[in-house]
């Protein structure tokens, strides 16, 4: 998959909680190298429940399935998330663990945009750096309120 694909895939995506990061083409190119790119086969997990790792990422192509575990082990589907949408952003915000599994339903193509990969495109590009961060922040504050109206659990 080419990463113009997933710039016109994040830009064209209409929904509610879309990353709308207000970037050039050229500090999209620049995020580009900061970005890994990898495949999930249908039923791979992308983020497990309760791990800590501090990656936010990019759905190129596919869709995922958001789910929670509760006790005794049952699973609260969370959301559907598309190509174009991102997850994980939380992670960019602190050390806490995941508060919820994604699984891949089809094959997909993700990009990820580590926590120490975050922190080198702040020291060398902070405007950039702040952008990502204040589309990310957004996305989790649109997040967090539908599922406090909705009463349901925070991704």
């Amino acid at each position: 998959m080419e990463f113009s694909d997933l710039v016109h895939a994040v830009q064209s995506l209409n929904a509610e909680d879309a990353f709308k990061a207000r970037l050039t083409w050229e500090q999209w190119k620049s995020l580009s190298s900061y970005l890994s790119q990898s495949e999930l086969r249908a039923g791979e997990l992308l983020i497990k429940q309760g791990e800590t790792d501090r990656a936010m990422y990019f759905v190129g192509q596919g869709s995922l399935h958001v789910f929670m575990t509760t006790a005794p082990p049952q699973t609260s589907r969370i959301a559907i998330l598309r190509r174009g949408a991102v997850l994980g952003e939380p992670s960019l915000f602190g050390n806490q663990p995941r508060m919820a599994s994604a699984e891949a339903i089809m094959p997909c193509t993700i990009w990820a945009l580590s926590g120490p990969r975050m922190e080198e495109l702040s020291q060398r590009a902070p405007a950039l750096a702040m952008e990502i961060m204040r589309s990310a922040g957004a996305v989790m504050a649109i997040r967090m309120r539908a599922a406090l109206t909705h009463q349901m659990p925070l991704v």
